[in-house]
């Protein structure tokens, strides 16, 4: 049974930083194409982030590419999202995805989601 565990959002002030982490368990990250997508209250859930597994190669959104970094931890089996100066509109409960048929494309699995808020 495959599993996906977010960690790490919170409240932030415009202009700074987090990191949010996705634990996997029942597969491995580095067998699958992965993703962070996000969906903000009365908004579509949108891509943020996609990784696949050889390369590996990366894609982001349009709006936070520059700003985000996707990474894989094969020893702790768990995918990251860095982010940086973020902007109040990157508030949304972000979301981790696994098993991604094509890079980008939702996969079937999910996280819970992390709530990140970003202040003005």
């Amino acid at each position: 049974q495959v599993q996906l565990v977010e960690s790490g959002g919170g409240l932030v002030q415009a202009g700074g930083s987090l990191r949010l982490s996705c634990a996997a368990s029942g597969g491995t990250v580095s067998s699958w194409r992965m993703g962070w997508f996000r969906q903000a209250p009365g908004k579509e859930r949108e891509l943020v982030a996609a990784i696949s597994p050889i390369g590996p190669t990366t894609m982001y959104g349009t709006s936070v590419k520059d700003r985000f970094t996707m990474s894989r931890d094969d020893v702790k089996n768990s995918v990251d999202l860095q982010m940086h100066s973020l902007k109040p509109e990157d508030t949304a409960v972000y979301y981790c995805n696994a098993d991604q048929s094509k890079l980008g494309a939702p996969g079937p699995y999910w996280g819970q989601g992390t709530q990140v808020t970003v202040s003005s």
